[in-house]
C-alpha cells in the first residue's frame, strides 16, 4: 500500500512510511533521534520532511495514532480528552496553515485559550518542527498559563524561580544555608524544592518539616516540595507530613511511565490526597511534574517516535492533573540525547512552546551535564530567550552548580540578571513579602539590600553565638 506521505523534489521522490516517520525526520537535528535511528539521513531529507509535514492536514493526527489506542493509556488520554468543538475552528487547516494562524496578530491569547483543548500534543509538536526559534518565542509569549497555590505564577511580566537547595548528604544545616542564600537573592516563589540524596519516606518527611517550619516562621507566600517518588509522597501524606506539592517525573508513553513506577491512576490518587490537605491559600494546583526529551528513548519505550514528540505527549499527562509547575530539565539527560548548546537551546524553546500551547504552566531547568558540548554562555542565551518568551519559572541553585545531582543549572544571580534586564517581577504575593522583609533596597530596579535583613540577622547571630 502506497504511503500518503510522499514528496517529489526535482527528479527524486521521498517516501515516509507513516506519520511517525515523517514527524521524526522533520525534527531539527539532535543526537537522541540519531541514536534511535529515526532521524533524517541528511539535511535535504529533513527539509523535504518539513515541507511534507507542512502540507499534512491536522485531521490526520486524530485518525492516525502514533501509538495504537489499545496499547497505550497516554494515547487514550489524548484522544478521549480531545475537544471536537474547540478543534472545529482549525479543523480545515494543514500544519502549515496552523503555523500561520498561530503567528497571526489576530490570534490573541484569549483565542488560543479558547481553542487549545482542540490541540493534541502531536499537532503542537508537528507545528513546532516547521517554526524558527523566534516564532516559538512569539507564540509561546501569547500562550500564557497562570496557576496558583500560595502565590500566583505565570502572570505577564513575571518570572518565578524554584529555590533548589540540594545537599549531597541532605545535611539540614547545609540545606538551611542554601535556602537563606536563595531567599536573600529573591528566589523561591515557584517552590522551595529539594531533590533528596536519600530517597525514602522518613527522609522526605524530615525535609518537608524543615521547609514547612521556615515557610511558617517567616510567613513566606510560597510552597515546598520534596522531589521523591509519587508513592512515597502518598504515604507521607497518610503519615500526616506537611505536603504542599506532589512531585513526579513523567514521560509521554505508558511504557515510559511504567518504567518510572506509576500510571495515571497513581497520579489521580496523589492529587486527591494532596487536595485533601487543603494547604493552598490562593489556589488548588497541587502537582509538580518534571519532563525532559530523551526519557522515553532512555527507557526503551519510545515506539520509534522522535524524542520531541514523546516529550509533547508528556504534557497531556501533566495537563490532566492541573499542575502548579511543570519544567523540562532540558539538558540533564546528557549529550547522547541533546549534543550541544545549540540542540539544548532549540529543545528548551520547543518544550516551552508545546507545553504552553497545550495549557501547561511551563518552566525550565536550563541545564547541561559536564560531558555535554555546552557551557554557561549557552545557558545565558537560553535563559534570556525563555525569559523573553514568558517562561513561568526557572531553577535557582547556589553557584549554578548542583553538588548533589552533579550538573550545571542556573544560579540565584542568573534569575536576578533576567529580572533586571527584562524588568520581570516575582509572583505578586512573593513580591510583597520581599518588600516587607527588606530583601531589596530598591525594589523597582532589583537592587539588593547590602545589609542582612533584620528578620534573618537576629536568629543567625543567635546561632553563631551558640556555636562560638
Amino acid at each position: 500500500m502506497t504511503s500518503p506521505y510522499r514528496y517529489t523534489l526535482g527528479n527524486r521522490t521521498y517516501n515516509f512510511k507513516n506519520l511517525a516517520e515523517l514527524m521524526a525526520k522533520a525534527t531539527p537535528k539532535r543526537s537522541g533521534d540519531i541514536l534511535a535511528q529515526v532521524a533524517a539521513s541528511s539535511s535535504q531529507e529533513r527539509v523535504v520532511a518539513q515541507m511534507k509535514l507542512a502540507e499534512t492536514p491536522l485531521k490526520n493526527f486524530l485518525n492516525e495514532a502514533l501509538i495504537p489506542y489499545e496499547k497505550d493509556e497516554i494515547t487514550r488520554l489524548i484522544l478521549d480528552e480531545h475537544n471536537k468543538e474547540a478543534f472545529s475552528l482549525i479543523s480545515h487547516m494543514t500544519v502549515g496553515d496552523f503555523r500561520n494562524w498561530l503567528l497571526s496578530d489576530e490570534t490573541t491569547t484569549d483565542i488560543i485559550k479558547s481553542v487549545q483543548d482542540g490541540f493534541t500534543p502531536e499537532m503542537v509538536a508537528a507545528v513546532s518542527k516547521i517554526m524558527r526559534n523566534q516564532e516559538l518565542i512569539l507564540v509561546a509569549k501569547k500562550a500564557k498559563v497562570v496557576k496558583s497555590f500560595r502565590n500566583t505564577i505565570g502572570l505577564d511580566n513575571r518570572l518565578s524561580t524554584r529555590l533548589q537547595p540540594n545537599h549531597p548528604t541532605d545535611d539540614v544545616v547545609g540545606i538551611a544555608a542554601s535556602i537563606l542564600d536563595g531567599l536573600l537573592y529573591a528566589n523561591g516563589d515557584a517552590v522551595i524544592g529539594i531533590n533528596p540524596a536519600t530517597d525514602n519516606i522518613s527522609q522526605a518527611t524530615k525535609l518537608l518539616k524543615l521547609m514547612d517550619e521556615v515557610i511558617q516562621k517567616y510567613e513566606i507566600p510560597t510552597q515546598s516540595c520534596v522531589l521523591t517518588h509519587v508513592t512515597n509522597t502518598i504515604e507521607a501524606i497518610e503519615n500526616k507530613a506537611p505536603v504542599d506539592l506532589v512531585f513526579q517525573s513523567i514521560g509521554g508513553t505508558e511504557a515510559t511511565n511504567s518504567s518510572f513506577g506509576f500510571n495515571l491512576n497513581t497520579l489521580k490518587e496523589a492529587q486527591d490526597a494532596a487536595l485533601s490537605l487543603n494547604r493552598g491559600t490562593v489556589g488548588k494546583s497541587v502537582m509538580y511534574f518534571e519532563t525532559g526529551q530523551g526519557s522515553s528513548l532512555s527507557a526503551n519505550a519510545h515506539h520509534n517516535i522522535d524524542q520531541q514528540t514523546c516529550e509533547a505527549r508528556a504534557y497531556a499527562v501533566a495537563k490532566k492533573f492541573d499542575p502548579l509547575l511543570v519544567n523540562t530539565v532540558v539538558g540533564f539527560i546528557g549529550p547522547e540525547y541533546l549534543y550541544d548548546g545549540k540542540e539544548i537551546t532549540r529543545a528548551g524553546l520547543e518544550d516551552h512552546f508545546c507545553g504552553k500551547l497545550l495549557g501547561v504552566p511551563m518552566g525550565c531547568d536550563i541545564c547541561y551535564t559536564n560531558h555535554a558540548q555546552a557551557d554557561q554562555n549557552d545557558m545565558d542565551d537560553l535563559l534570556t530567550l525563555l525569559s523573553v518568551a514568558g517562561c513561568n519559572f526557572i531553577i535557582g541553585v547556589p553557584g549554578a552548580d548542583d553538588i548533589m545531582l552533579n550538573y550545571q543549572s542556573t544560579s540565584f544571580h542568573d534569575a536576578l540578571y533576567a529580572r533586571k534586564v527584562l524588568g520581570l517581577k516575582p509572583a505578586p504575593e512573593f513580591e510583597q513579602w520581599l518588600e516587607k522583609m527588606d530583601i531589596f533596597s530598591d525594589m523597582k530596579n532589583f537592587i539588593l539590600n547590602k545589609k542582612m535583613p533584620l528578620a534573618f540577622s537576629k536568629p543567625l547571630n543567635n546561632l553563631l553565638g551558640e556555636i562560638a
